[in-house]
C-alpha cells in the first residue's frame, strides 16, 4: 500500500502579546476539544495571511488586532491532515477578547506556558514564545 496522501490545511494564528503575557484559547469542539491553541483559523481564497488573521480574531474574539512580524511557519502532520500554520506576533488594537467560539482562555506568562495542554502544532511555538517573554521589549 502507498503512503496516505494527507490534505493540507492552511491556517494563521495570532500570538497576542501583552507585556510579559501571551493569550491562549481552549478549543470547545471537535476531535481536539479541550486542547489549547493560539487563536486564528483558515485562510480564505484571495486573503493574505494578515487579512485572514484580522478577520478570524474579529469573528472569534470580537477584537481588532495589529498583526506584526511572522514569528514562525509551523508544518505539522496530524493523523488526518497536514497543517501549515503561519504564526504572527500581534497586539490588541481595540476590544476585550470576548470568547465567541472557544471554551476558555488565559493570559500565560513564561512560567505558566506549560500549565495548559497545547495542541501538538502549537507546542512547537512555545520555546520561541518563552524566549520572547524573557526579554523586556516585545
Amino acid at each position: 500500500m502507498g503512503e496516505i496522501q494527507r490534505k493540507t490545511i492552511q491556517v494563521v494564528a495570532a500570538v497576542i502579546f501583552d507585556g510579559n503575557r501571551v493569550f491562549a484559547v481552549q478549543r470547545g469542539y471537535g476531535e481536539w476539544k479541550d486542547y489549547w491553541e493560539f487563536p486564528g483559523g483558515k485562510t480564505e481564497p484571495g486573503e493574505s495571511p494578515e487579512e485572514a488573521l484580522r478577520r478570524e480574531i474579529r469573528e472569534e474574539l470580537d477584537t481588532e488586532i495589529t498583526v506584526g512580524e511572522r514569528l514562525i511557519k509551523v508544518e505539522y502532520d496530524y493523523p488526518k491532515f497536514h497543517l501549515s500554520m503561519d504564526c504572527f506576533c500581534c497586539t490588541i488594537l481595540q476590544g476585550d477578547l470576548k470568547l465567541l467560539e472557544a471554551e476558555s482562555s488565559a493570559w500565560l506568562t513564561k512560567d505558566t506556558l506549560d500549565s495548559v495542554n497545547w495542541l501538538p502544532a502549537d507546542r512547537i511555538v512555545i520555546d520561541i514564545i518563552r524566549a520572547r517573554l524573557c526579554t523586556k521589549d516585545i
